[in-house]
């Protein structure tokens, strides 16, 4: 070495598991309160209906299909939401989004009658499209594979801690009135301007890419960087796939057909747990702390499960397992003698179908990336969503058939039944591929 001449500084060790500890610390905490937000947005009309549906004229089938229509909503504006996010940035995109769904949500408290409902909800997908799959692409642009489900998991937090903070708070508030509103009016109203202030701080808060990140070290952007580029290259090596490709690759369309059966379950549960409950013969008043019980046990799940997901080899097995439980325990909930047979059997179903959510998402990103991982992942988000459309309608549909909730109960199950054969079918089918060829006798 020249004399005079520096010594190059040696490079700084990160330790990567206070790397990835320090990201989560960072991100998801505000995801999960805007989740949490979503959530309680996309399914407050469920305690709302408790007395706005005889308010407004709805029936338990124009119900369902008006809920629903939020879903119809979501699925046409998916792919072309989350698409401009990877031009625009998640910043300025998902601002975008929080603050149209929180005024639409808002607007819904002025419907009069079942087509104006319906519409309202339809803007509301529209306006929300985009948030779920768009926190999943951001969350694969910030996050190794090793530990991608559990930060997915935490972020899915917020469905069962939208249920367990929202549900008593609900419950109370459709109770309120003054001032010329009814409760159920207040309820809309007052859920909704969060999504609005959220959208506001979303510009300060959110960073786009670990390139841009201010709040880590030089070192710590190289090694992200480094490992995220190297996972990259390793799934485009090994799933060469163009938008174009993932949109009709057999593995995102059965991954799709896998969600809707499991939104089925999950949004329209979601939708009539609340009145589900109150059937059991319960006071309004206790409706909503009730309600917040399986979702408790679901959050739980959902964390446990999580774990073990990102510990094992096979992601498949997982989402496939907590399907199977979510089909017996409402099948369970439909033939329990008592209602506290039926609430245990349906905390048991919130448990399942919330590890299906928390373990799910882990395996479409070990095969998509760029472009087609921000066309595959809305496309089954997009075509899962649809069963948000279908399950409440079904459900309302079904009950007024049967006069009760036993028959929408057990065709629940049995599509959720659907749904873990499929994902044990689409394992299979993985683990084949991937064995090597024969070789030559």
């Amino acid at each position: 070495m020249a004399q005079g001449q520096q010594a190059p500084a040696p490079a700084q060790a990160v330790d990567e598991r206070n790397l990835h500890r320090k990201m989560m610390r960072r991100i998801l905490p505000f995801l999960f309160v805007c989740y949490v937000v979503s959530y309680l947005d996309r399914v407050n009309v469920g305690f709302a209906a408790l007395t706005m549906n005889a308010h407004i004229g709805l029936t338990a089938t124009s119900f369902g299909i008006g809920a629903g229509l939020f879903f119809l909503g979501y699925f046409l504006a998916e792919i072309p939401s989350n698409l401009i996010m990877m031009r625009v940035g998640a910043r300025l995109w998902i601002a975008r989004i929080m603050i149209t769904w929180g005024l639409v949500s808002a607007a819904t408290a002025f419907v009069t009658g079942p087509i104006q409902f319906g519409i309202a909800r339809f803007l509301l997908g529209l306006g929300e499209a985009g948030f779920v799959p768009g926190v999943f692409l951001y969350l694969s642009l910030w996050f190794p594979s090793a530990v991608r489900a559990r930060a997915t998991a935490l972020f899915l937090l917020g469905i069962p801690a939208a249920n367990i903070i929202g549900s008593p708070i609900s419950g109370a508030l459709v109770q309120v009135e003054g001032f010329g509103l009814a409760g159920w009016q207040w309820l809309l109203i007052l859920e909704a301007l969060p999504a609005v202030v959220l959208g506001i701080v979303c510009l300060f808060v959110l960073t786009d890419r670990p390139e841009k990140a201010q709040w880590l070290t030089p070192a710590e952007r190289d090694v992200l960087v480094a490992k995220l580029a190297e996972e990259k290259a390793a799934i485009e090596k090994k799933h060469p796939m163009t938008l174009a490709q993932a949109l009709r690759n057999w593995r995102v369309l059965t991954l799709a057909a896998v969600n809707f059966c499991a939104i089925i379950g999950s949004l329209g549960i979601g939708l009539w747990l609340p009145q589900i409950i109150k059937q059991l013969g319960l006071a309004t008043s206790l409706v909503g702390v009730v309600t917040a019980v399986p979702y408790l046990c679901g959050a739980v799940a959902m964390v446990v499960w999580g774990r073990l997901s990102d510990r094992g080899r096979d992601r498949t097995i997982y989402p496939a397992i907590s399907l199977f439980v979510g089909a017996a325990a409402l099948v369970a909930s439909a033939l329990t003698p008592t209602p506290l047979l039926t609430i245990a059997a349906l905390c048991v179903a919130v448990m399942g179908i919330n590890s299906f959510v928390a373990t799910f998402w882990a395996v479409p990103s070990g095969f998509l990336t760029g472009r087609a991982a921000a066309g595959g992942i809305a496309m089954i988000v997009s075509i899962g969503n649809l069963g948000g459309f279908a399950g409440p309608y079904l459900i309302g549909l079904v009950r007024d058939l049967s006069g009760g909730f036993t028959a929408p109960l057990l065709m629940v199950g049995g599509i959720l039944l659907v749904g873990a054969l499929t994902m044990l079918a689409f394992g299979r089918q993985v683990r084949r591929a991937a064995l090597p060829a024969a070789l030559p006798a």
